[in-house]
């Protein structure tokens, strides 16, 4: 496996992220965004090939992934694009199926 493949796995906060593949990034964005940039990078890197890549091109790929994550969500909220399975639970855009009908809170106390 790629070193900085293996690094990135060992990191444990978003910023670290930014830091290590040198991608600048606004604090407000990512302090909203942080779990949907890294899935999105995430789900970009599980289809990526690295076979026969040196490290400066695996880098580069990695960096050029963060950037595009963090692109989408300077311009798209979490809501619009409903990365997990909560917000894709309750798009207010799809059916509610019969019997999965969601009750708020405020409905069940006086």
């Amino acid at each position: 496996m790629s070193a900085i493949i293996e690094k990135l796995k060992g990191l444990g906060a978003a910023e670290e992220f930014f830091q290590v593949l040198d991608v600048p990034f606004d604090q407000k964005i990512l302090s909203v965004c942080r779990l949907h940039i890294l899935k999105r990078m995430g789900q970009s890197l599980a289809s990526f090939d690295s076979q026969g890549r040196d490290e400066a091109a695996i880098t580069e790929a990695c960096r050029a992934m963060l950037q595009s994550a963090y692109a989408e969500f300077e311009s798209k909220s979490p809501i619009d694009t409903r990365l997990f399975k909560v917000l894709q639970d309750h798009d207010p855009e799809r059916p509610v199926e019969k019997g999965k009908a969601f009750v708020p809170l405020s409905d069940l106390t006086l």
